[in-house]
């Protein structure tokens, strides 16, 4: 009995970080600015959740049509909104490392990446 269940810790303890590196779901924050996402891959979204230099974007859909690229792990396919045309554009996003986060978009021959950082829960104003 012992046997089976170091086996099962220890598979437990193998395959965790595995599970955590291919789920995109949770709150992530912009490294630079003091924005905050909340993904969701049941709904295939992304909403801003905070946002303190522009508060009108809270609740703004940043993210539509989200799913998983079923040809490679940890990566995803959908639309995000390019603030500064916008409008939505389609978007490659992976994870490079279980906690980080990285958007790439391209607009015509331009491409751009953007990465974001996983988070526990999103600060309350007041921890500022």
């Amino acid at each position: 009995m012992m046997i089976i269940r170091t086996f099962i810790a220890l598979a437990l303890f193998w395959t965790a970080p595995l599970a955590l590196a291919s789920d995109i779901n949770g709150f992530w924050k912009h490294p630079k600015e003091p924005a905050w996402i909340e993904i969701s891959l049941t709904d295939g979204t992304g909403t801003v959740v905070r946002n303190d230099k522009f508060p009108e974007r809270v609740g703004r859909e940043i993210i539509k049509s989200l799913e998983a690229d079923t040809s490679e792990d940890s990566l995803w396919r959908g639309q995000i909104y390019v603030e500064r045309i916008g409008e939505h554009k389609a978007a490659e996003i992976s994870l490079p490392e279980p906690n980080r986060m990285e958007f790439t978009v391209k607009v015509g021959f331009m491409s751009r990446s953007v990465e974001w950082i996983r988070v526990d829960a999103v600060p309350s104003s007041a921890d500022n």
